[in-house]
């Protein structure tokens, strides 16, 4: 059976495609692929029945194309669609991996900013001593602050860079103000990484099925810039993350070294405007 794809439907009329989603949902169809829409708010508000109301039970595996969803109701909707007699070609336990930095980090440790993490409730960030200890593994120099799966990038100063890690203060009042402004969006935990400088010119995003590049775009925040990155070493860590469906983010260090910024489950990830996934979706058909 042909695998289909699982699109978000528009808010204001379940009907349709979500209209980020639509150009999309019909690169999928062009490809021979079936299409069926999920009520994304519905799932969030914990009604599966209603979010997956037009889904035709036992219509097969399906890859999800959406807007993100937290690890947990990633594995309700897997449950729910397999209550049904469907399956999501990801599962949650990849979803996870993929999506949350601890999930990938061991896999890509010598590509990316060393990094250290710890799992934390929304509204309730490490006191000073506790970020003390764990930044220490890290040294001295400036870090950046995020969850398991975003950071606040857009509040720079505010809330993502800290100038000096060992400034303990100044790392509890950053640290403090990125959970204020997460609030009950915080994905997962906390997660502290080395700063490392990139040269101008954006980040690329490639994306990989089965392990193997079948496209790459520019970042969404820069879409008016796209690197060619090299990938020689970045595929075997993709290999032995072993998901179906990830995307890596590719930026130049100072020093010319490609580094991976970031890894994402790619039913989730952005396309940036503009670009032609036409080989993407015919790249996810065929597999």
């Amino acid at each position: 059976m042909t695998a289909g794809f699982l699109f978000c439907s528009d808010p204001l009329r379940a009907s349709r495609t979500d209209p980020v989603f639509a150009g999309e949902a019909a690169q999928a169809r062009a490809c021979g692929a079936p299409v069926a829409l999920l009520d994304h708010d519905a799932l969030l508000a914990g009604d599966t029945e209603a979010a997956l109301s037009r889904v035709v039970r036992g219509s097969g595996p399906y890859r999800y194309r959406g807007w993100m969803m937290p690890s947990a109701e990633y594995e309700t909707l897997e449950r729910a669609l397999r209550e049904r007699g469907c399956a999501l070609l990801t599962t949650a336990g990849a979803y996870r991996r993929a999506h949350e930095l601890p999930g990938w980090y061991e896999e890509f440790a010598a590509l990316t900013p060393a990094s250290v993490w710890a799992s934390c409730a929304p509204g309730t960030p490490p006191d000073a001593a506790a970020l003390a200890l764990l930044a220490a593994p890290l040294g001295a120099g400036p870090g950046i602050v995020k969850d398991f799966v975003k950071s606040r990038k857009h509040e720079w100063d505010e809330a993502c860079f800290v100038p000096e890690l060992t400034d303990h203060a100044r790392l509890s009042a950053i640290v403090s103000r990125f959970f204020a402004l997460q609030d009950d969006s915080l994905a997962g935990g906390l997660v502290l990484r080395a700063y490392e400088p990139f040269v101008a010119g954006g980040e690329a995003r490639v994306w990989w099925v089965d392990g193997t590049p079948v496209l790459t775009t520019a970042h969404p925040d820069s879409p008016e810039h796209l690197p060619e990155p090299e990938l020689g070493a970045v595929r075997p860590a993709v290999e032995a993350l072993a998901c179906p469906f990830v995307t890596t983010d590719l930026a130049l260090r100072e020093d010319g070294r490609w580094r991976v910024v970031e890894v994402g489950d790619g039913q989730v990830s952005g396309l940036p405007a503009g670009a032609d996934a036409t080989e993407l979706f015919a790249a996810l058909a065929d597999a």
